[in-house]
């Protein structure tokens, strides 16, 4: 499936109009990022939710499985162990790309001025969660999809919050709307990974290296660079002071 704008735009107002909470999220059992990316991936509702050896996979095609994950690949383990010897499963994680902050009340349902996070959310993003199911990494049948989706977060501040806590608490996680497709990039075998490793970064290279040439914080690349060599697409030739060196294994 090829990245696309309008259907995606589709899928948005179709999952909008099935709600019914005056802010037009929220009020479905899923959140709204994960309803809309299951219309997106699948419009046709029959093949969603299909029971499988004792599992619901969230889109189940006839031939493909296709499982939606917002996020705690921990739980994602157990379906990959049942469904893979079975059927190719698609993994779509969105990642956030721009994302604008949201705090809402939750006694008044008061909702604050939309505040742009200074976080630029990638596909590098995913490798957090990808290091949870590193073991199923390599199998044949298992491909990914990483659409960057630019949206808003809502966030419940406490009941007892004040003007301090307004601007100094963090707020729990209430729902996340989606705006707009920004990319969507395809793991359709193990190798593809290797695409994010930039081609002019000089090998060997250590992960202060790497976190530098692709902008991201240093503990992220240490990730990324252990499960793609995890997947002996790294390989180490060796040190560099203290530090592991990385190239890509032929």
């Amino acid at each position: 499936m090829v990245m696309d704008q309008e259907a995606f735009e589709q899928a948005k107002l179709k999952v909008l109009l099935q709600q019914h909470d005056p802010h037009g999220f929220g009020t479905l059992q899923e959140k709204t990022v994960h309803a809309v990316m299951k219309l997106y991936y699948e419009p046709d509702m029959d093949y969603h939710e299909v029971p499988i050896e004792g599992y619901i996979a969230d889109i189940y095609t006839g031939e493909r499985i296709i499982e939606i994950q917002n996020g705690n690949f921990n739980r994602l383990r157990d379906k990959l162990k049942v469904f893979l010897p079975l059927y190719p499963v698609t993994v779509v994680f969105p990642i956030p790309h721009h994302k604008w902050l949201i705090y809402m009340d939750e006694k008044s349902g008061e909702l604050s001025p939309k505040r742009k996070s200074p976080v630029t959310g990638s596909i590098y993003s995913a490798f957090p969660e990808l290091y949870k199911i590193k073991g199923y990494l390599t199998h044949p049948n298992l491909s990914f999809a990483f659409p960057l989706v630019d949206m808003d977060e809502y966030r419940l501040l406490s009941l007892t919050g004040n003007a301090r806590n307004r601007r100094g608490k963090k707020g729990s996680r209430y729902d996340r709307m989606p705006l707009t497709l920004y990319d969507e990039i395809k793991i359709e075998r193990p190798e593809d990974f290797i695409q994010l490793i930039p081609y002019d970064l000089e090998e060997p290279f250590t992960v202060k290296e790497f976190a530098k040439a692709v902008h991201i914080h240093r503990d992220l690349a240490q990730v990324t660079l252990h499960v793609l060599y995890h997947m002996n697409l790294l390989i180490r030739p060796g040190k560099r002071g203290r530090e592991y060196l990385y190239e890509v294994a032929e």
